[in-house]
């Protein structure tokens, strides 16, 4: 969603790289469920494994300045924008600060896809059946709306099944130096929260998250389509040769459906990252204020989490991240496509759209 787990139909790695797959299977009208070789399928998952984690890497640190200015304790300010944040983190933490939790970030990637192309594949066939059941015509194939769905459900799907180290990967992010209680990594902050918070806690914010995902599939996928549609038929400045349109242009729409999705979707974000840091009883210093301030908030639930945000900070809290998280986009794009595009050809996957 606003944040990176909350995507829509990812069949590999990167949401946007695969718009311009889609793209093209959108103009094609119909697109029949993929049938891919175990080979090939691992193949894909190491490629979309090191570009996923190239392209987090380079942009971590503005991911974990957005998770920082997200849950950060209101009445004690440390991180104050994007330039001012990160020279504060320079500051205090040194070079490692700046890419504290993406170490779990990169580490969803492989179980995360193996998942979703699982579920996808699943989706597609029950969401085919269906569709020529109701429509009867056995010959029927998934329309690049219906492959939508799939992909959403198969989203769905895969976000559930990492969630938990998503969840400790948030907290990982926010420790600092000055934090009460230390995790020591993926592993022991998990097995601490299953310990003193119980196994309902590696879930939580979980409901937002799901939620978000229908705004942003949505728009994503309209955006993007109408931006191709239009840049077709008025064929601004030469963008467009022969009812096509280059690899960057269509990078270049996804990167903006994807800031438009962002945006609207955005709040959720923000409210499932403060469901997260809810009952840690050694939070880090981040939330608490260094014990100089009010205490955070804990929140019922996602209802509760937005009252109680928009009450105390005012509507402009649901937006707090916003700009490094909107900054990451665009390089965030280039570099998983390139580096998904290079490790593809060292392996040799082809990935081939059937008519």
């Amino acid at each position: 969603m606003a944040s990176e787990d909350v995507k829509p139909s990812e069949s590999a790695v990167s949401t946007i790289v695969n718009l311009a797959e889609e793209a093209k299977m959108a103009r094609e009208g119909v697109v029949k469920a993929p049938s891919l070789a175990v080979l090939s399928v691992c193949k894909s998952l190491v490629a979309g494994g090191v570009a996923g984690g190239v392209s987090r890497t380079a942009v971590a640190p503005l991911e974990r300045l957005k998770i920082l200015l997200q849950v950060q304790n209101p009445h004690n300010i440390k991180y104050n924008g994007t330039i001012q944040g990160l020279k504060y983190i320079w500051r205090t933490e040194g070079f490692r600060g700046l890419f504290k939790g993406n170490g779990t970030n990169c580490a969803r990637i492989v179980p995360n896809s193996a998942v979703k192309f699982f579920s996808y594949e699943q989706a597609s066939k029950g969401i085919l059946l269906l569709y020529r059941d109701q429509t009867g015509n056995e010959d029927a194939q998934l329309t690049p709306l219906l492959r939508l769905g799939a992909g959403a459900c198969a989203g769905i799907i895969a976000m559930s099944a990492t969630y938990p180290m998503d969840m400790v990967r948030g907290r990982l992010t926010v420790q600092t130096e000055n934090s009460p209680f230390q995790y020591r990594g993926m592993f022991h902050a998990l097995s601490t929260v299953l310990r003193e918070e119980g196994p309902r806690a590696l879930y939580k914010g979980w409901l937002p998250s799901v939620i978000g995902v229908v705004p942003y599939v949505g728009l994503n996928f309209a955006v993007y389509e109408s931006l191709k549609d239009w840049l077709i038929k008025s064929r601004p400045f030469g963008l467009v040769e022969d009812t096509d349109l280059s690899v960057t242009t269509r990078l270049a729409c996804g990167a903006a459906a994807g800031t438009v999705g962002q945006t609207v979707a955005y709040p959720l974000d923000v409210i499932r990252r403060r469901m997260q840091m809810g009952g840690w009883s050694n939070a880090a210093s981040v939330i608490t204020g260094d014990g100089r301030s009010k205490a955070p908030l804990e929140y019922t639930g996602m209802i509760d989490a937005f009252r109680k945000t928009v009450r105390h900070e005012g509507f402009g809290a649901l937006y707090k991240g916003l700009v490094p998280n909107s900054v990451k986009v665009v390089p965030s794009i280039a570099i998983a496509f390139v580096t998904y595009e290079m490790v593809k050809d060292v392996l040799g996957v082809e990935i081939r759209i059937s008519d």
